[in-house]
């Protein structure tokens, strides 16, 4: 017996371990050693949110102002704090704007409405940046600047974009097959004006001559319309009314493709025409222009963006009356003059919104009709834009109707 005192090893239950009662403690370690062998290691859990927010985060924010030029482009790109990075000159060609632009990381990029901005932004928006078209009308800080240039110009458009881009009053454009089949209908306005530019030539000269051509309508006139001139005018005038006749040709055969155009691949342009004095022409042209319906909350949105509403300048107590603003589309809001003429004119059927535009003549004063016509014209919009977004049947008396019932009770 040695003379050391006895230790009593008391043994406790491990959770963990997973230790049994009654069995060696060194058998007992091996077999949850080799467990922890065998057993897969947890994966921490990676949230992939996260990690894009932080990717997105680390990711620097680079702003490039383009200012586009016909031949030429110039572009500034700034980085986060504003600080110049680069400034440099492209062509304004597809090729030099997708090489260009095709290996920057995504940035945000600005240029202003004009000749190329529609097709430029389809080809940066392709290539995956964030793009802003801004209204060159109501950017006065580039159009009324003392030191304009392209490149100032462009750098301009990146520090506007850069600290809030509301200040450019950004614009949609229309996509490419919008603004293909809106070409159709903006060559044959180009032929109209160009037949409208040859009557008015060959009847001044006439009548500088002291003759006149005979009484007709544009789309009739031809060489035989000089019969009754003498022999040295209609010699003269000869080449003017064969090309007048040849333009009534074109714009004729334009007639029948927006015709083809519309039945093809715009059957909401029915629903417009069920009101009398809108025809295809218009229709057509209102749909192609505005092409989405739901950009606007409210219908009556439609005026104002087609440029119909008065414009507003108050300060204080001045609250002086302004024309019309004139923005938007001017083609557009020129046919909608011409539908409410038809509608307010003797050829006009009886409908609430002629019968709202003659009350608002009768008030007289210098320019009642005038101000009628393009209050008509206001409405017109307003109207056609609710048709196109309901899909309801157009009834003209509907609001007079409704009149007429209680007081018929």
């Amino acid at each position: 017996m040695t003379g050391k005192p006895e230790v009593t090893v008391e043994i406790r239950w491990d959770e963990k371990a997973g230790l049994r009662t009654g069995c060696g403690v060194r058998s007992q370690v091996i077999d949850v050693l080799k467990a922890q062998i065998k057993r897969r290691p947890a994966k921490k859990k990676v949230s992939t949110a996260a990690a894009k927010a932080t990717k997105n985060f680390s990711q620097p924010k680079l702003t490039i102002g383009l200012d586009l030029g016909d031949r030429s482009s110039w572009y500034c790109l700034l980085d986060e704090v504003g600080e110049v990075l680069q400034e440099q000159e492209l062509g304004t060609t597809p090729k030099a704007m997708r090489g260009m632009f095709g290996v920057m990381p995504r940035c945000r990029i600005a240029l202003e409405t004009g000749t190329h901005s529609p097709w430029v932004s389809r080809i940066l928006i392709e290539l995956g940046h964030e793009v802003i078209v801004a209204h060159a009308r109501n950017v006065r800080l580039i159009g009324e600047s003392r030191k304009k240039d392209d490149r100032m110009d462009a750098q301009t458009l990146a520090r506007l974009a850069r600290i809030d881009p509301q200040l450019l009053c950004p614009v949609k454009h229309r996509s490419a097959q919008a603004q293909a089949d809106l070409t159709v209908i903006r060559a044959r306005a180009g032929l109209v004006r160009a037949r409208t530019s040859l009557v008015n030539t060959a009847r001044g000269l006439a009548k500088s001559y002291g003759e006149r051509l005979r009484g007709c309508n544009v789309r009739n006139m031809n060489p035989e319309k000089a019969a009754g001139l003498s022999p040295e005018l209609q010699r003269a005038l000869q080449p003017l009314l064969a090309g007048i006749e040849s333009l009534s040709e074109r714009i004729r055969e334009c007639n029948e493709g927006i015709e083809n155009l519309a039945q093809k691949s715009y059957p909401q342009v029915a629903l417009l025409k069920q009101i009398k004095g809108v025809g295809t022409l218009i229709a057509l042209t209102f749909l192609l222009t505005l092409e989405d319906p739901h950009r606007f909350r409210k219908s009556r949105d439609v005026g104002c963006y087609l440029g119909l509403q008065p414009g507003r300048r108050n300060s204080g107590q001045s609250q002086p009356q302004l024309h019309i603003s004139k923005e938007g589309d001017p083609y557009l809001r020129t046919l909608l003059v011409q539908g409410a003429q038809h509608i307010l004119g003797p050829f006009g059927v009886d409908c609430d919104l002629r019968r709202w535009g003659l009350k608002l003549a009768e008030r007289g004063g210098k320019s009642g009709k005038k101000r009628a016509i393009i209050a008509t014209a206001r409405k017109l919009a307003v109207l056609l834009h609710r048709l196109w977004v309901s899909g309801e049947v157009y009834e003209p008396l509907n609001n007079s109707n409704r009149v007429a019932l209680p007081a018929a009770a």
